[in-house]
């Protein structure tokens, strides 16, 4: 398991071909990243700045990777997270997980991001035409999460 909350950009297919790093067992590995838009609800966004609570972030993205763990039959959870300013077209998270089949790595990357959305301590500013604003949670989030619930 890898949580990483870093400002620097990463290398997608590096991280991903490292996680599975010749590990003959893995037969799936399911990823998904995330960029930042030029427009959100309408208005376009010049730049995006992540704010976040070290330690507690990386402990409630560690509590998420586990709890995964716990669902389903996966060997390995990757999450990194940028932080700081950032601006349209750059990569923002990624999360890929490896098992042996790709249901379970499906379904156990899918929750991580879910969760992650709605678990995990991170503040979100943009800067659009009209000024800059705080990101209020989205409804969204939360049923995509809700779904997850036992």
């Amino acid at each position: 398991m890898t949580v990483r909350v870093q400002e620097a950009d990463f290398d997608m297919t590096a991280e991903l071909i490292g996680q599975r790093a010749d590990d003959a067992r893995v037969g799936a590995q399911v990823s998904f990243l995330g960029l930042v838009r030029d427009i959100n609800e309408g208005q376009g966004v010049s730049e995006m700045a992540l704010e976040h609570y070290p330690g507690m972030t990386e402990k409630a993205l560690e509590e998420i990777v586990s709890e995964a763990k716990g669902r389903w039959d996966i060997y390995d959870a990757l999450v990194i997270h940028r932080v700081g300013p950032l601006r349209p077209c750059e990569q923002i998270v990624l999360v890929a997980v490896t098992s042996a089949h790709r249901g379970e790595a499906f379904a156990a990357c899918e929750f991580i991001i879910d969760y992650l959305k709605t678990r995990a301590p991170f503040w979100k500013r943009e800067v659009t035409p009209a000024g800059a604003h705080w990101v209020d949670a989205r409804d969204a989030d939360d049923s995509a999460a809700a779904r997850w619930q036992k």
